[in-house]
């Protein structure tokens, strides 16, 4: 399956690092995490199935960076689609202030993600969640099968190890982070539902990298040096994400800032300058479109950013790129599409700024796996 995908990322233009080739094969690699999670269905929904039916239950997505993204952007969703609350808590904040996030009386299932599976607040919180919580699961969402995460077994804890492909070989999740959003979005809100929607979502994704390829490059080349990305339900998430992607490719070159439409106007719209680009996810919710639209029309009114763009599902919105083919999906399905025009930007601008994609920091102080993180003691 790897030589297969990486094989089809091959062709795409531009650079041969691994960076570009991970960002290309995500339809591939979609299409590849749903059969998988399509195949183990049964097992899958036999843990899950007997816990969601609990009203006490407690459930928690978390993990660090990138894969703490993936619960803020599916929280709200999975909120709504479960009927019950759904918590995004980072496992940086679970390990830093473990008496704040977490109740030892709470039948908890902790859901976790992790590109390695081995960094040391994903180990640190599974361990804390198991001491402090009276009755704890764990579902483990992870790319590396030779990670600690993928090693932990137990009649409470279901691992589901993503294709080899996704265990992305760049510094930046790009595949990975899709993936194990896709994973969690069909193992918690419906496997067969999911199975009804991979094709559009893959078909979505491999019509946004044609579509945002040119506009990446071109907005790449005009030396912005701020870059504010805006997003509202499930894209808020999202925008934080993006907005992380080119800090780490720029290696922080590039001032970076993310917020919602209706919260950008309390104070951070100052960031904005005529060397600022402003790039706004449009939902297809009804509700919250009309939000994303005022801000597109307001900023554009100010005429002070160098250039707003807009990433819409729709070409009724003066968008930069208008998706094809997804006009009446439901927003968690534009995560997919949606995530790529940034990556592809994070790469270009790495690109401009004569970095490595694939390692951007070149003073090594950052790390694909998190180092030099103590876990202290708890008094628990």
């Amino acid at each position: 399956m790897t030589d297969t995908l990486i094989a089809a990322a091959a062709a795409e233009p531009g650079d041969s690092s691994w960076t570009r080739r991970e960002i290309a094969q995500q339809p591939a690699t979609l299409r590849a995490t749903q059969k998988l999670l399509s195949d183990a269905r049964g097992e899958i929904e036999a843990f899950l199935a007997p816990l969601l039916a609990r009203p006490e239950l407690r459930v928690v997505l978390t993990g660090a960076g990138t894969s703490a993204f993936i619960g803020e952007c599916l929280a709200p969703w999975l909120s709504r689609a479960l009927g019950r609350p759904v918590e995004a808590i980072a496992t940086t904040d679970i390990v830093g202030a473990p008496d704040l996030h977490l109740r030892a009386d709470a039948p908890t299932l902790l859901v976790s993600f992790g590109r390695s599976g081995s960094s040391p607040e994903s180990v640190a919180a599974v361990e804390l969640v198991d001491r402090r919580v009276a009755e704890a699961h764990h579902l483990i969402v992870t790319c590396n099968a030779e990670g600690e995460l993928a090693r932990r077994g137990g009649a409470r804890t279901h691992v589901i190890v993503l294709p080899e492909a996704t265990h992305d070989r760049s510094f930046a999740m790009t595949s990975s982070f899709t993936a194990m959003t896709l994973a969690a979005l069909s193992a918690l809100g419906g496997i067969a539902a999911m199975d009804a929607r991979i094709e559009a979502i893959a078909a979505g994704v491999q019509d946004m990298l044609a579509r945002a390829e040119p506009v990446a490059a071109a907005l790449a080349g005009r030396g912005f040096d701020r870059v504010v990305y805006l997003g509202s339900g499930v894209f808020s998430g999202l925008a934080r994400e993006a907005a992380l992607k080119l800090m780490e490719l720029s290696d922080g070159a590039v001032v970076t800032a993310f917020d919602s439409a209706l919260g950008f106007r309390h104070g951070p719209k100052t960031i904005i300058t005529d060397r600022t680009l402003a790039v706004v996810f449009v939902a297809n919710d009804p509700l919250t479109r009309r939000y994303d639209l005022d801000i597109v029309a307001e900023l554009r009114a100010d005429a002070r950013a160098g250039e707003v763009a807009v990433i819409s599902a729709r070409d009724d919105a003066g968008a930069t790129i208008a998706l094809a083919g997804m006009a009446d999906s439901p927003d968690a399905d534009l995560l997919f599409p949606y995530i790529v025009p940034a990556q592809l930007f994070a790469l270009h601008v790495s690109l401009a700024l004569g970095l490595t994609p694939d390692q951007p920091n070149a003073s090594g102080t950052v790390n694909r796996v998190v180092q030099g993180v103590r876990i202290h003691a708890d008094e628990a």
